[in-house]
C-alpha cells in the first residue's frame, strides 16, 4: 500500500455511468443529474429500466429527450437486477465505467477524482473511497481530497480475503473499462455478492486505487435497501461472502498460490462475525448463524456466548468503532 499525492487530470476521458432503474423513477432525475455533474470528463448516461411498473421509463425518457448525453434502455420483461446490470455495462463505451443506483448519488467531481488516479496510475483497474449515508437530502461535498492510496491488486485481494469482508459498498467505484471487459459480466450465481466478485477478480490482475478524504459517492439508506439489518439479511450476506470466496479460489486465473490458506483464513473470519452477530441476535434468530459459522469451520462444538461481560461488551464496541474509523480513513 503506497500514498500518493493527487494530480490533475492531463486530458479529457470519456466515462459511462450506468443507472439501472426499478420502480426508482422519483430518484432517477438527481441521480443523472449527480452523474453529469463532473468537471474535465465526457460523460455519458444509459438509463436501464428493468420493465418497471410505475412511470420510470417515462421519467427516463423525459431526461433523454431533455440531454443528449442521456441514453435509455428499456426491458419489455422484468429481467432481474444482474441482467440489468450488465446490458448496461456491456453498452458502456467510455475509457471508465460506473455503476451507480437509481436511489444513490454521486458527489460533484467523485469521477473526475477517481479517473484521476486511474491517468495517473495505468496499472489501476478499479477505484473506490467512502461512501456517505444519507437518507433525504445529500450534505454538500466540502472536503478535499488528502491522499491517493494505490495497493499492489494481489495484496489487496489477501487483505480481503483474511478479513472475510467486503470494504466497498459499489457505487463509490469507477472502473477502467478494459478491466471491466476482462472480468465482467456480473455473476448470476450471486445475486447479493457479484459486485465482491468483480472486485476480487479485478485485483487479480489490476492494481487497486482510492480516493481519501471527500466522500466517494452518497448512499441512501431507506426501506427499500435495510435488509442488512436484520439477522436473516445478515445470513445471506455472510453465505454469499463464503461462496464468492469458494468460487474465486477454487480454480482460473484468479487463484492465488496460496488459495487453501487464503480461503481458511475467510472461512475463520466470515465464522467469527456470524458467532457474534448470532450472540446478540434474540432468541430463535440467532441459530442459523450459529449453524453457519459451525459449517465454515467444520467445528461442530462452536456455541455462542451468551451473557458477556460488561468488559467484554465495552471491549467489542471499542474494536468495532476503531475498525469503523480505520474503514472510514483508510478503506480497509
Amino acid at each position: 500500500m503506497r500514498f500518493h499525492r493527487p494530480t490533475p487530470l492531463a486530458r479529457r476521458p470519456r466515462v459511462s455511468v450506468v443507472i439501472p432503474c426499478y420502480k426508482y423513477g422519483a430518484y432517477l432525475p438527481d441521480a443523472v443529474a449527480s452523474a453529469l455533474d463532473q468537471d474535465a470528463l465526457e460523460v455519458d448516461v444509459l438509463i436501464v429500466d428493468d420493465a418497471s411498473p410505475d412511470d420510470s421509463a417515462e421519467v427516463a425518457h423525459a431526461l433523454a429527450a431533455a440531454d443528449p448525453r442521456v441514453a435509455v434502455l428499456v426491458h419489455q420483461e422484468n429481467a432481474g437486477h444482474i441482467r440489468t446490470y450488465n446490458d448496461g455495462l456491456e453498452r458502456a463505451t467510455g475509457d471508465y465505467v460506473v455503476l451507480l443506483s437509481a436511489d444513490d448519488l454521486l458527489p460533484r467531481n467523485a469521477v473526475t477524482r477517481a479517473v484521476a488516479l486511474m491517468e495517473a496510475h495505468p496499472s489501476v483497474g478499479l477505484v473506490y473511497g467512502w461512501p456517505q449515508n444519507f437518507d433525504d437530502v445529500a450534505p454538500p461535498t466540502t472536503r478535499a481530497v488528502e491522499t491517493w492510496t494505490v495497493w499492489e491488486g494481489r495484496a489487496w485481494l489477501r487483505g480481503v480475503l483474511s478479513r472475510g469482508d467486503n470494504p466497498i459498498m459499489s457505487p463509490e467505484v469507477v472502473m477502467r473499462r478494459a478491466a471491466w471487459e476482462a472480468h465482467g459480466p456480473y455473476d448470476a450465481r450471486l445475486p447479493h455478492s457479484a459486485d465482491l466478485a468483480l472486485w476480487l477478480a479485478t485485483a487479480s490482475r489490476w492494481d487497486v486505487g482510492r480516493v481519501n478524504g471527500p466522500p466517494q459517492a452518497y448512499y441512501r439508506v431507506h426501506g427499500g435497501n435495510m435488509h442488512l439489518t436484520t439477522y436473516a439479511g445478515w445470513q445471506v450476506d455472510l453465505e454469499e461472502r463464503l461462496l464468492t470466496f469458494e468460487l474465486l479460489l477454487e480454480g482460473g486465473d484468479c487463484r492465488p498460490a496460496d488459495a487453501e490458506q487464503l480461503l481458511r483464513r475467510a472461512r475463520r473470519a466470515l465464522a467469527d462475525e456470524a458467532l457474534r452477530r448470532s450472540e446478540s441476535a434474540p432468541a430463535g434468530l440467532g441459530e442459523p448463524l450459529l449453524e453457519l459459522a459451525r459449517t465454515a469451520t467444520g467445528d461442530r462444538s462452536l456455541t455462542p456466548r451468551r451473557g458477556v461481560p460488561v468488559a467484554g461488551a465495552l471491549y467489542r464496541r471499542t474494536a468495532t468503532s476503531l475498525a469503523w474509523h480505520r474503514w472510514r480513513r483508510l478503506g480497509w
